[in-house]
């Protein structure tokens, strides 16, 4: 049986992903802060076919509650999978009159996560199989003026990513990178950005991706070849660029 616990379960991002999971039959643990609308997608998911889902009260700056859900995780019988959607996406604009906020967007997209993984991967390793899905960004490629700390955060996490799947890979777990163009969620509300997702198809190409044990997945596709371009500017020529 496959278990998969989602972190951020709630995100706009991860719904479509756990409807994919239910119809799947898989059990499911669903992890956020919001617990009505936890309640809420979690009836939802046993509609749609999932074998049990659970409720987890969960906030990835609440390291202390870490390891008691580890436990839990370490107890579970069957395949143990996890995927994360955490991460929150201020204005840059915000960030700099208030420069304190750095702290709560590393935490949130970056430190956070990986403190939680660091603690689960001893688990995974002893049993020497299941899946990690971190979702990144791909604002983490290259530092654009528009969003710089996200970017870092999220290069830190993507970076991060890499050495856990090849620390993990040699044991059997697979973990993969996702990392979205723009999608359209409550986060990018509002905005006006260039070939925005639906989170079905993002849903789609995260299933996709793990079928394939895919390491590093764009999605939408576009993005794999719009970030190898943005990468290969030139430093000067970048710096002048409004991207």
């Amino acid at each position: 049986m496959q278990n998969w616990i989602v972190l951020g379960a709630t995100s706009g991002m991860a719904r479509p992903f756990l409807r994919r999971l239910a119809i799947d039959g898989a059990r499911l643990m669903l992890a956020g802060r919001d617990m009505e609308e936890l309640e809420t997608l979690a009836k939802d998911c046993k509609l749609r076919g999932a074998a049990e889902v659970e409720v987890i009260a969960f906030n990835i700056r609440d390291t202390a509650a870490f390891p008691a859900l580890i436990d839990k995780l370490a107890a579970t019988q069957g395949v143990l999978n996890l995927a994360c959607f955490v991460g929150t996406m201020p204005e840059q604009s915000a960030i700099d009159a208030d420069p304190m906020l750095i702290d709560e967007v590393v935490t949130d997209n970056f430190t956070g996560p990986a403190k939680f993984l660091s603690l689960l991967a001893p688990v995974m390793e002893a049993r020497g199989e299941g899946v990690i899905v971190g979702v990144g960004s791909v604002a983490g490629d290259r530092g654009r003026v528009g969003n710089y700390v996200y970017g870092a955060a999220k290069a830190g996490f993507a970076t991060y990513l890499s050495g856990l799947r090849n620390r993990l890979g040699r044991k059997g777990v697979h973990v993969m990178t996702v990392k979205p163009g723009p999608v359209e969620t409550r986060m990018t509300e509002g905005m006006k950005l260039p070939f925005m997702a639906k989170p079905e198809q993002v849903a789609e190409d995260i299933m996709g991706g793990i079928e394939r044990r895919a390491n590093v997945l764009y999605t939408a596709r576009i993005w794999y070849f719009i970030m190898m371009v943005i990468r290969a500017i030139p430093e000067p020529i970048f710096k002048k660029m409004s991207i």
